[in-house]
């Protein structure tokens, strides 16, 4: 397989050496592998080096049948080839995904107990994190971000969508390729905590899988694009840029702010929301409708105030805006509902 002239290079050289270690470990060379990825020997000793994600998961891959070892090198046993799909397997007849990834923290320590993932449960989100039961040397920034990409990528598949997460951890101080990470997660980063872990919304746990046993098996042929890119469709963007702009309608009054608070450029969620029949303008139409007439009926705030809270900038282009969509101007609803009679609550009390 070529790769595409076009693909950009981003995944930092670190990574690749961190694959060589494990050939090192088993005394076996990497040249095979480095030949079939097209990454140049001279390239492994420039510090700021990078290659594409295809030369990456190609790398990856000869890696692991090579050396028959998905963890590569990461812990004090092998885990042979089909390791990580034996959990894909054990979880992907769940009923949703909350479940599926439960089931795949369990599964896990079959095949090591190096390392332990806990499910963590909270108010509004679950945060599954990383528990080193022994000390994983030189391996651990890869071992810890693979573990994560695997996790979040099959989470991904399962539902069909691109799940946002709310906080990405790791505990070790941020390496020289930083910014590389939030290429592979999408959600803030932050680096020098507790734990390695990542924290996803309820709203997407509680989607139910949309794979089958066929999938699957189509999948597992190919798996690793799942760890290394990114998934595209994000089944719940539209819901999320709605509360997003109803919650603070003042201040996301372009796209890339709206994009930025995402976590996506302003030309992918353009691109998002066409895939999904919606625009930012009609979203943002409408939550700045409800927004006004929510104020307008239910409290006694000046028409400026009422402007400024549904996002815009004058009382005038709110007031062009409102009749547009209404037909009436802001003060002529607000004073018709005044008028309006008032429907009357249940009797109570004897004849």
């Amino acid at each position: 397989m070529r790769t595409e002239p076009t693909e950009t290079a981003a995944t930092p050289v670190a990574f690749v050496q961190a694959i060589l270690r494990a050939y090192e470990r088993y005394g076996v060379s990497p040249a095979a592998a480095l030949q079939q990825a097209q990454i140049a020997p001279a390239l492994l000793k420039r510090r700021a080096g990078r290659i594409t994600a295809s030369q990456m998961e190609l790398i990856s891959n000869a890696a692991m049948r090579e050396l028959d070892d998905e963890a590569l090198g990461w812990f004090s046993r092998r885990l042979p080839w089909g390791s990580y799909g034996m959990l894909c397997r054990a979880s992907t007849m769940a009923p949703t995904l909350a479940v599926a990834l439960k089931r795949w923290c369990r599964h896990h320590r079959l095949l090591t107990q190096d390392i332990v993932l806990n499910y963590e449960e909270a108010a509004d989100t679950v945060t599954i994190s990383v528990t080193e039961a022994v000390p994983l040397g030189e391996m651990r920034e890869f071992c810890l971000l693979t573990l994560l990409r695997y996790l979040h990528g099959y989470a991904c598949w399962a539902i069909d969508s691109r799940i946002p997460l709310v906080a990405v951890d790791f505990p070790f101080d941020a390496p020289r390729h930083h910014t590389v990470y939030p290429l592979m997660f999408p959600g803030p980063v932050a680096f020098g905590t507790h734990q390695a872990g990542i924290t996803i919304d309820h709203a997407y746990l509680a989607l139910p899988l949309r794979r089958d046993e066929a999938a699957l098996r189509t999948m597992l042929q190919r798996a690793l694009p799942l760890t290394v890119r990114q998934y595209r469709r994000d089944r719940l963007l539209v819901q999320r840029v709605r509360q997003l702009l109803r919650a603070h309608a003042e201040d996301m009054n372009n796209a890339g702010r709206v994009a930025e608070r995402l976590h996506v450029s302003a030309r992918t969620l353009h691109r998002q929301l066409a895939d999904e029949g919606a625009s930012l303008q009609t979203l943002k139409d409408e939550a700045r409708q409800d927004i006004a007439l929510d104020l307008l009926r239910r409290t006694a705030m000046p028409l400026k105030q009422v402007a400024a809270r549904a996002g815009f900038r004058s009382e005038k282009s709110f007031s062009r805006a409102f009749k547009q969509w209404t037909g009436s101007a802001p003060g002529e609803l607000r004073a018709a509902d005044r008028l309006a009679p008032k429907k009357q609550g249940p009797l109570t009390g004897g004849p």
